[in-house]
């Protein structure tokens, strides 16, 4: 951490990195109903071992830390989706139940897993949903309806579990899973927001809980969850969720919708080469 203080440039690196973060973060929350975790991530496990922290330590607290960033990042999309009537308040009743028992195994499960295995499931997963979404029509749907319960029950769960592993905020499984329902692109990125803050809240808490008195942890860090990552990230995409809300209102949907396939897909490579 002394380098931090010592070296004005690497000061800057580091501050203009996380300033660009948040920035991005906080617009892919408003605009495509994820919490900027793809984003926060991969540059806070880079940045972190500049601190002299290990590659695994390095992965828990980014994952934590982006579950933090998350939380703010929700609440501020949320508002800017429900000031456009967009947010469907009963289905996150349904799904919330399911999301939090599923973020409680996932962070139980995280801990027995290697980050490799983690990373390589969600890049295999995000790749297949990319290809459905892009190459099926907006008309395309698996029913015209949500299926109800216990259906319902397994999607929020699994969206729930997967997604606190990895540190997103869960719009990149939630999305795909209710257009494939005929639900509208535009109300599932907003309850997607909504979900985001059901995984972050506990998903945060359990890492910082799991991560308590752990060895290498980089400084400032409450467990998993590092208050310099937060500090700086946080203000950013707060500020910026809205101009992605804006976007993602402006937008037809059916661009939006390749948008998002195009996103998942660059994501997935990306998370697979780094696994390898």
């Amino acid at each position: 951490m002394s380098a931090f203080f010592a070296d004005p440039f690497f000061t800057f690196q580091i501050i203009a990195a996380l300033t660009l973060t948040g920035i991005i973060a906080g617009i892919l929350a408003g605009l495509l109903g994820v919490g900027g975790g793809i984003v926060i991530v991969p540059v806070l496990f880079f940045l972190f071992q500049k601190f002299g922290t290990t590659s695994d330590m390095s992965m828990f607290v980014a994952v934590g830390t982006s579950l933090a960033t998350i939380i703010a990042t929700s609440v501020s999309s949320v508002r800017s989706h429900h000031k456009k009537g967009a947010v469907d308040w009963g289905l996150l009743r349904r799904w919330a139940p399911g999301v939090v028992i599923g973020v409680i195994a996932g962070t139980i499960l995280a801990s027995f897993l290697e980050g490799q295995v983690l990373t390589i499931m969600f890049a295999i997963l995000a790749f297949a949903i990319s290809l459905r979404m892009f190459f099926s029509s907006v008309r395309t749907h698996l029913a015209e309806s949500l299926p109800g319960q216990p259906l319902e029950f397994i999607y929020s769960f699994i969206i729930g579990s997967l997604s606190v592993m990895v540190g997103i905020g869960g719009g990149s499984i939630c999305v795909p899973i209710l257009n494939a329902y005929n639900f509208p692109m535009r109300k599932a990125v907003a309850c997607a927001s909504g979900i985001g803050l059901v995984i972050a809240l506990p998903g945060a808490i359990g890492f910082a809980i799991t991560g308590w008195g752990a060895e290498g942890l980089p400084p400032g860090s409450f467990g998993y969850v590092n208050m310099l990552g937060f500090g700086l990230i946080v203000p950013l995409t707060v500020l910026f969720a809205p101009v992605g809300a804006k976007i993602a209102h402006a937008v037809n949907p059916d661009y939006l919708k390749k948008g998002f396939a195009l996103f998942l897909f660059i994501t997935s490579i990306k998370m697979m080469l780094g696994a390898f």
